[in-house]
């Protein structure tokens, strides 16, 4: 088995599907990409929600729960992505632009200087 990431493996598939008309049946991928920023988005947010949800969940299964979750938002934010035409390693790039830098200097890093009355 290859040790690429899971992640480039999925960008890849999600990106054949956008790029590849099915014939007959389409791909739930194929699906969403088609109905563009709209459908994505809302699942975008059902799915977050359902994180939300399941974090509040105590155990194993409340563990489980949330990992499953995690999953289908990131699943369907690689859509997103793929729909827009950006590629998972400009995401890592950007983590990686951040890693080391406290979040708060980070934020004020994007917002610019203050102002005087600020």
């Amino acid at each position: 088995m290859s040790q690429e990431s899971i992640l480039i493996r999925l960008q890849a598939v999600i990106a054949e599907r956008r790029d590849t008309k099915a014939d007959g049946k389409k791909s739930y991928v194929a699906s969403l990409l088609e109905k563009g920023v709209p459908k994505i988005g809302a699942k975008i947010m059902e799915e977050a929600g359902e994180v939300v949800e399941a974090a509040g969940e105590s155990g194993e299964a409340g563990r489980e729960h949330l990992v499953k979750e995690v999953a289908d938002l990131v699943f369907h934010t690689m859509v997103l992505l793929c729909h827009a035409h950006i590629d998972f390693a400009d995401v890592e790039a950007e983590l990686a632009s951040r890693f080391g830098i406290g979040g708060h200097e980070e934020k004020a890093a994007r917002q610019g200087p203050k102002k005087p009355n600020e």
